[in-house]
């Protein structure tokens, strides 16, 4: 839900907030948001825990983090979201609050009240800031979508299907295994 647009809203309102509220901030609008569903945290540990398991098995060196993990997208301070998964491999872009530039991978997981911001408003942040790979995982609809930014790529796939990773060429996620169907339908 956005607030009403009385002025531009900067990253300055968004840490004003009253402790254990969430918003995001795009293009100065801020935009509350709700608590996750139980199927939604599922969704979100289990893609982590493939995610960080990958890395460490072969030793790389980017990292992962979980919403709530700020990700300033811009250098103004008029933007700022919290993507479900973030996947950053230049570490220069860390810091104690977050994140400052692109993620290389974002996986937003899709709820009835965050739909249309995740399928448009944010592809179009996203894009935009140079996020090389952006996948919306939605349960309703049993799909995932894949954007592959740095190819302008889109592929869909099912909550049954295994999903290869764009920015490391021997990863996939099986959806299948992470048990979810079940669970979106019940």
């Amino acid at each position: 839900m956005a607030l009403p647009l009385s002025k531009p809203y900067t990253i300055e309102d968004i840490y004003a907030l009253p402790e254990g509220q969430r918003a995001e901030l795009i293009d100065g609008q801020m935009y509350m948001m709700a608590p996750p569903s139980r199927v939604h945290q599922k969704i979100s540990g289990a893609l982590y825990h493939r995610i960080i398991s990958y890395i460490e098995s072969h030793n790389g060196s980017c990292e992962v983090y979980a919403a709530p993990f700020a990700v300033f997208l811009s250098k103004d301070d008029l933007n700022y979201v919290e993507p479900d998964i973030s996947v950053i491999c230049d570490k220069s872009k860390l810091s104690d609050k977050g994140c400052h530039g692109a993620p290389d991978w974002v996986i937003e997981i899709v709820s009835a009240s965050s739909r249309r911001m995740d399928y448009f408003t944010k592809l179009f942040k996203y894009r935009s800031a140079g996020v090389r790979e952006y996948w919306l995982v939605d349960p309703d609809k049993n799909r995932v979508t894949v954007y592959d930014l740095e190819h302008n790529d889109v592929n869909e796939y099912t909550l049954a299907s295994s999903v290869k990773a764009g920015i490391y060429p021997d990863f996939e996620i099986d959806f299948q295994s992470l048990n979810i169907l079940g669970e979106v339908k019940s």
